[in-house]
């Protein structure tokens, strides 16, 4: 049935989604990592202060201090450095620049990735400071690295359409 109302389109944001990675078990799981690790770097990138760092939900969270865990996050599971206060992780300082966490994450990604590439057999044990128990394998280490920075990233999304619309990774 006909109607004299003009009818509304939506315009699309543009996603793309991860691609394709290589045949075996490490290249697929680093692949994907990566993906996830460049998407919420650009949700980050270009955002001016004080946007980038404000709460965007009752919990304080904000896209710097989503990069900045993130760091600790992976110099933990891969490069074995200790974390002595998780929660300060979430809080980038005052000094700190959107410029200069990303730049410290993608060190710490690339060094991340030379332990991954390292690594001749996932079933071994990933770099882990000294705790109870044995070290996780580095197969466990990167899906959860998935889902940790998947999940953060998804925040990130979030985040950065409340501070100015732009959806799609």
């Amino acid at each position: 049935m006909p109607t004299d109302r003009p009818r509304r389109t939506r315009a699309r944001a543009r996603d793309t989604g991860p691609a394709w990675t290589g045949a075996d078990e490490k290249a697929t799981l680093r692949g994907f990592l990566d993906y996830l690790r460049t998407s919420i770097a650009d949700k980050v990138a270009g955002v001016d202060e004080p946007q980038v760092r404000t709460a965007g939900v009752p919990s304080g969270t904000n896209l710097l201090g989503l990069i900045t865990h993130l760091t600790h996050v992976e110099r933990f599971y891969f490069l074995g450095e200790t974390v002595d206060n998780w929660r300060a992780t979430m809080r980038p300082s005052a000094d700190d620049t959107v410029e200069g966490v990303l730049a410290e994450y993608r060190a710490t990604v690339e060094r991340a990735n030379q332990v991954i590439d390292a690594c001749p057999d996932l079933s071994h044990p990933a770099p882990r400071p000294p705790r109870r128990g044995p070290a996780p394998s580095m197969r466990w280490v990167l899906v959860h690295m998935i889902e940790e920075t998947g999940r953060h990233a998804g925040h990130a999304d979030i985040l950065r359409e409340r501070i100015d619309g732009s959806t799609g990774r």
